[in-house]
């Protein structure tokens, strides 16, 4: 009996470990971008929100009228900066990352 426990908390120990390792592998980045023309309503909020949403790998998004961002977070492995250039020229937007936007000011 003793055996078959052992056994036991060997299989799940390496399964465990196995999923951490799993877990390991997913890398997010979080992307903060400005937009032109200028978000200037919540509608323009929603417009980007039901969009871009659509990208594969987007996990979050959050948007700011009043400091002019919007802020992404998603898998770096299933998205790039230029997926979302593309998905934001679709809906009307151009975008640019909010630190190079400091950098020219």
């Amino acid at each position: 009996m003793k055996k078959i426990l052992v056994i036991a908390a060997c299989v799940a120990a390496s399964f465990s470990a196995h999923a951490a390792s799993k877990v390991k592998e997913i890398k997010m980045d979080t992307l903060v971008v400005t937009t032109s023309p200028i978000m200037h309503c919540s509608g323009c909020e929603n417009r980007i929100k039901s969009n871009i949403r659509y990208v594969k790998g987007t996990k979050d998004i959050e948007t700011s009228v009043p400091e002019q961002k919007v802020t992404i977070i998603y898998k770096t492995k299933d998205a790039s900066y230029d997926d979302y250039v593309k998905a934001f020229k679709k809906i009307g937007f151009d975008i640019k990352r909010a630190d190079e936007v400091k950098e020219a000011e």
